[in-house]
């Protein structure tokens, strides 16, 4: 579950921190207060896209951070499949925001942004404002369908993609394969044409970076001859004072000490081996300083060879082994020209094949799909009866599309009757937006018993409900806060009267300063609130008492 929450320098927020409970934790406050913004932070902690204006007035960062505890084993091993690991139980998600750039850690470890929502992905679920709007679309249901189903199909699903990529690939060589005669004669031409001219130039692999280092060396002969030159001079010289008559020198002034004295022989035998490895070494100069010498017609070969090889690279590819790859390609292609009918045969087979099985593939996902769907509308439908849906029917309907596609061939849309008697529609010509809310909440709350997540996020779930629907989305909350965790901003006194923890979000001006901040109410300041929520500006004693019963009815329903 969420444990905390650690927001500063965001808009109207300072500084806050708030620990959250199990259960249902409520969310109020006056229109202005600030309740976007705290959930605003939440999403930027998982990853939202934000902007530099959302940084308090004169501060240079921002930072969020939230700090969950975990139990779900489920859980707990999907993060380690992230190599995330919880440090006694916990995972703490932090980010830096600045201007221009943000930087994210998971337990003080830097993540990227898709790190990031992934990890939040499986720890929180957060329905915003106009989420619900989301269900009018097919391809968001289809996402629901899925989502739901991820356990049962997510193999079936990679097999399907894997064919299709297959088949697509093999659809449009076909479609290409199919070309005039003509059209292949001129390309049969140039073929030939492209072949004999990277084979007439006999390239070796390598090549090319051989040549660059013999012509760099040409180039700057001189230079490297100069430099060779004065280097021998001062170890093999024969003007007497190089480092080769020094050391002989030397050697013969030591050599009557080493008759005398051990040590001094152990030296005389050190000078030895330097006289020795110096020699060697005149000689080895000596050689380079030959191999420097080179004729004008070996230098313009050279030039001539790297001139050829540049200008293949600039047709064929960046290196000779990439103009061999090519050539190779071209050969090939070439062979398939030259016996086009046995080609065209042999992908005809291929493409046949590919489709056969990603038709298998199809059926298989769907099949699933289905059994999921069946699934699925069952405990839709049981949600929906909860949320005050008396007579509700709600179906998936399944059409084959068309054409394949990587996610199979199936089309799916959610369909709804809430009237006795009228057929089942699409969402879009039936709901409303407080009907929408609804159906949301009920997906939500499977989604979240069958993925596991533990704590759910409801940002304004009540918008154009009211009156017996209010009640019964209270109820549904306070059922669902049983087995999860759930935080919701609302302004609903029946919803707000459900919950386990009540926070007051308030806007407070200090010495010009606007600020807002949170804090969690006690069980009498909860029924002010719900008087306010009740009253508005006017809270009389009598609305007091309606607060108090409304409270005292809310923990009995629990």
């Amino acid at each position: 579950m969420l444990q905390s929450l650690h927001v500063k320098n965001l808009a109207l927020i300072e500084e806050i921190e708030v620990d959250f409970g199990q259960g249902l934790n409520i969310l109020t406050g006056e229109t202005g207060a600030g309740k976007s913004i705290i959930l605003g932070s939440v999403n930027l902690a998982l990853g939202g896209r934000y902007t530099k204006d959302i940084l308090r007035k004169g501060a240079k960062y921002g930072f969020v951070e939230l700090t969950f505890s975990l139990e779900n084993k489920k859980q707990i091993r999907k993060l380690e499949e992230l190599d995330i690991f919880p440090e006694d139980g916990m995972v703490v998600l932090n980010r830096r925001l600045m201007e221009g750039r943000s930087v994210s850690k998971i337990n003080g470890e830097t993540v990227s942004m898709a790190q990031l929502k992934e990890a939040a992905g499986i720890l929180i679920d957060i329905h915003g404002q106009h989420e619900h709007q989301s269900l009018l679309y097919k391809k968001h249901q289809m996402e629901i369908l899925d989502a739901f189903s991820r356990e049962y199909i997510q193999e079936m699903l990679e097999k399907v993609r894997e064919a299709f990529e297959t088949y697509k690939r093999l659809k449009n060589e076909w479609k290409l394969a199919n070309t005039e005669e003509s059209e292949r004669a001129k390309e049969t031409d140039f073929l030939e044409f492209e072949i004999q001219e990277i084979e007439s130039a006999g390239l070796k692999e390598g090549e090319d970076e051989v040549l660059e280092a013999e012509y760099r060396r040409m180039v700057n002969a001189r230079k490297i001859v100069e430099n060779i030159g004065e280097a021998y001079a001062y170890t093999g010289g024969s003007g007497g004072s190089d480092a080769s008559e020094s050391i002989s020198r030397a050697i013969r002034c030591l050599s009557d000490a080493a008759q005398y004295d051990e040590e001094a022989q152990v030296l005389y035998g050190q000078l030895s081996e330097i006289d020795a490895l110096l020699n060697d070494f005149n000689r080895d100069l000596a050689d380079y300083s030959a191999s420097m010498e080179f004729s004008e017609e070996e230098f313009y070969q050279t030039e001539e060879r790297l001139n050829e090889i540049n200008r293949l690279k600039t047709k064929y590819g960046n290196s000779v082994a990439d103009i061999l790859a090519y050539l190779e390609e071209k050969r090939e292609r070439l062979c398939v020209l030259k016996d086009y009918d046995t080609y065209l045969e042999s992908l005809k087979q291929r493409l046949s094949e590919t489709e056969r099985i990603l038709a298998r593939y199809c059926r298989e996902l769907s099949s699933i799909r289905k059994e999921q769907g069946r699934i699925l509308t069952e405990s839709i439908c049981n949600g929906l009866k909860d949320l005050n849906f008396m007579d509700v029917k709600f179906e998936i309907r399944f059409e084959e599309l068309a054409e394949y596609t990587a996610r199979g061939k199936d089309d799916v849309e959610f369909l709804i009757s809430m009237n006795p008697g009228e057929p089942v529609k699409p969402l879009a010509e039936v709901a409303s937006g407080g009907e929408l809310s609804r159906i949301m909440l009920a997906i939500k709350a499977v989604m979240a018993d069958r993925d596991e997540i533990e704590t759910l996020i409801f940002d304004e779930i009540d918008v154009g409900i009211s009156g017996r629907t209010a009640q019964k989305v209270s109820e549904k909350m306070a059922l669902i806060g049983r087995t999860h965790q759930v935080i919701c901003i609302t302004h609903l006194a029946q919803i707000a009267a459900m919950a386990d923890r009540h926070y007051a979000i308030e806007k407070t001006v200090d010495d010009g300063v606007t600020r807002t901040g949170i804090r969690e109410l006690s069980e009498e300041e909860s029924v002010g609130e719900l008087a306010r929520i009740l009253g508005g500006a006017q809270i009389t004693e009598t609305v007091l008492n309606s607060a108090r019963e409304m409270k005292k009815l809310a923990q009995n329903t629990k």
